[in-house]
């Protein structure tokens, strides 16, 4: 892994590893995420690749398949709504991405899963929850 980073700059890297975990489906910038560490976009990408073995845009690109085997797994969504929700804008390159990383294809992986997993959460379902989370709910509370 290289040179061994400053222990001053890792809850830095830490923060900046953390809004990739929360924000996977935005595009986020190098100079964001560097921003939110606090550091210049090259000394940040020398610093993330030696403390966690991969670059920024490898370590979004894993979280995002990761994320997407969730979805697959769980969901009846199709594998175009769970490329777009990840944050993917071209179902071909998901595809790819998905097959390098995971080994077989997003479809084969879902239809997988369809065969010998758990009942399906509905689509619908999972997108209200995620726009509560998102926005809040729409039911006050009384006090």
């Amino acid at each position: 892994m290289g040179v061994p980073v400053a222990a001053d700059l890792l809850p830095g890297l830490r923060a900046a590893r953390d809004l990739m975990d929360r924000e996977y489906a935005r595009d986020l910038s190098l100079d964001e995420v560097a921003g939110v560490a606090g550091l210049s976009k090259y000394h940040f990408l020398r610093c993330f690749a030696a403390t966690y073995g991969q670059t920024p845009r490898q370590y979004l690109t894993r979280r995002r398949i990761e994320r997407a085997q969730d979805l697959l797994r769980a969901t009846n969504l199709t594998v175009t709504e769970v490329c777009h929700l990840v944050g993917y804008e071209s179902l071909g390159s998901f595809s790819s991405r998905f097959a390098e990383l995971v080994g077989v294809g997003p479809s084969a992986y879902q239809a997988g899963y369809a065969r010998t997993g758990a009942p399906m959460i509905p689509g619908c379902f999972l997108l209200m929850i995620g726009l509560q989370d998102r926005y809040g709910s729409a039911i006050s509370e009384k006090p």
